[in-house]
C-alpha cells in the first residue's frame, strides 16, 4: 500500500468536512451537501458518459486501475541496474548462452524475454525491434487506464453543472414562495460541488499517479533493453554500469554507490 495516496485521499475529504464544521451551523451544517439526486446526477452522468465513449472492458480495466495508485510499485531502477550488471559478468566470464541459466532466476518477464533473445542469438536490432515493441504496446495499454480518469475528471464538473441547471430549472417553476428560493438554489449548486470534488479529490489526483507509474516502470524497461544490447554487444561491465547509471538522478546514482561492474 502506498501510504502517500492514502494519506492524500483521506486528508482532502477530512480538510472538506472539517471546513463544514468550522461553519456557522456546525457539524450540523453536514446535512447541506447531502443530496442523493445531486451524486446520481453527478457521478451517474460522469461515468456513464464515459463508459459511451469507450469498451465495456475498457470500462472495466479503467475502473480496476485505481488500486493501481494505492500499490506500491515494485520498481527498483538501481536494483535493475546491478541485476544486468551481475548478468554481464556472468556472460563476459561464461558467454552468452550461460544467460539461458540465469535467467530462471529472474521474475519479471520483460527482462526474461530479452535475456532468451540474447540467448538464442537474435540479432541485436531486431532484439530492440521486439522489446521497444512490447514495450510500447504496455504503454498505450497503461494510457487507456489514465485516459479513463482524466475523462472522468472532464466529465465529473460538467455533469455537475448539468444538475445544477436542472435544480434552476426547479426553482424557476417554483419562484411563488420566496422563502424557497435560497435553499432551492443552495441544492442546484451542490452537482457542481460533487463534480468537482469528483474531479479533484480522486479521479486526477489518480491519473497523476498513474502516470508516474507508468513514467517508472518505462525508465526501467529502457534500462533493461539498453544493459541487454550492451551485454550482447560485449561491452566492459564498468562501461555498461556507467551508461545505465545516467538514467537515474545523482542522488540516486550516490545511493547506489559504486557497483561490481568491474568484477571479473
Amino acid at each position: 500500500m502506498d501510504i502517500a495516496t492514502l494519506l492524500g485521499v483521506v486528508l482532502c475529504i477530512v480538510f472538506v468536512i472539517v471546513s463544514i464544521f468550522l461553519g456557522q451551523d456546525g457539524p450540523a451544517g453536514i446535512k447541506y451537501f447531502l443530496d442523493a439526486q445531486s451524486v446520481m446526477i453527478t457521478v451517474g452522468g460522469a461515468f456513464a458518459a464515459v463508459l459511451t465513449g469507450c469498451t465495456m472492458k475498457e470500462f472495466i480495466n479503467g475502473l480496476k486501475s485505481i488500486g493501481v495508485s494505492f500499490k506500491l510499485p515494485a520498481l527498483d531502477a538501481a536494483g535493475i541496474i546491478k541485476k544486468i550488471i551481475d548478468l554481464s559478468n556472468v556472460a563476459r566470464k561464461e558467454g552468452l548462452l550461460s544467460l539461458e541459466e540465469a535467467a530462471g532466476d529472474i521474475d519479471d518477464a520483460f527482462l526474461k524475454k530479452g535475456i532468451m533473445l540474447v540467448v538464442d542469438g537474435t540479432d541485436p536490432e531486431l532484439v530492440r525491434g521486439i522489446m521497444e515493441t512490447e514495450m510500447v504496446s504496455i504503454d498505450d495499454r497503461h494510457k487507456k487506464n489514465i485516459g479513463f480518469w482524466d475523462n472522468v475528471a472532464a466529465m465529473g464538473p460538467a455533469w455537475g453543472m448539468v444538475g445544477t441547471l436542472v435544480g434552476l430549472v426547479m426553482m424557476l417553476y417554483h419562484m411563488e414562495d420566496a422563502s424557497t428560493i435560497g435553499p432551492a438554489m443552495a441544492v442546484a449548486l451542490i452537482t457542481t460541488f460533487y463534480g468537482s470534488l469528483m474531479a479533484n479529490w480522486i479521479c486526477t489526483p489518480v491519473a497523476t499517479k498513474l502516470k508516474v507509474i507508468n513514467n517508472a516502470e518505462m525508465q526501467v524497461k529502457e534500462i533493461m533493453i539498453e544493459g541487454l544490447l550492451s551485454i550482447q554487444a560485449g561491452e566492459n561491465p564498468r562501461v555498461i554500469e556507467e551508461k545505465l547509471k545516467s538514467f537515474l538522478s545523482p542522488a540516486e546514482r550516490s545511493a547506489m554507490g559504486s557497483g561490481d561492474g568491474g568484477g571479473e
